[in-house]
């Protein structure tokens, strides 16, 4: 059984920073990228960032580019997600995901079907 849990959400304010940290558990892959999405009040769920194996690699969403940071320690089995300047429309539940494949060059996943494995989420709420 793999568990992901996500940590680190809360309620900030415009501008300010949080740091979301997402624990993967249980059993072990070999190589695997691995994903933040995030979905607002009564919005699809949609692509954040990813991440693969090595590090080496990243992919942002448009509208997190330049603020968001993705990174992982995989000796910790753990993924990060910085998230600088935040604005309200950053306000969602944030969510890890794992995906069986990884990612090089500009081939990666950022539709949900393709990750196999979830976290229950951490809400992130920014104030105006």
């Amino acid at each position: 059984q793999v568990q992901l849990v996500e940590s680190g959400g809360g309620l900030v304010q415009a501008g300010d920073s949080l740091r979301l940290s997402c624990v993967v558990s249980g059993r072990a892959f070999s190589r695997y990228a691995m994903g933040w999405f995030r979905q607002a009040p009564g919005k699809e769920r949609e692509f954040v960032a990813a991440i693969s194996w090595s590090g080496a690699m990243t992919y942002y969403s448009d509208s997190v580019k330049g603020r968001f940071t993705i990174s992982r320690a995989n000796a910790k089995n753990t993924v990060s997600l910085q998230m600088n300047s935040l604005k309200p429309e950053d306000t969602a539940v944030y969510y890890c995901a794992l995906d069986l494949r990884d990612y090089s060059g500009t081939y990666y996943h950022y539709r949900e079907y393709e990750y196999d494995y979830w976290g229950q989420g951490t809400q992130v709420t920014v104030s105006s």
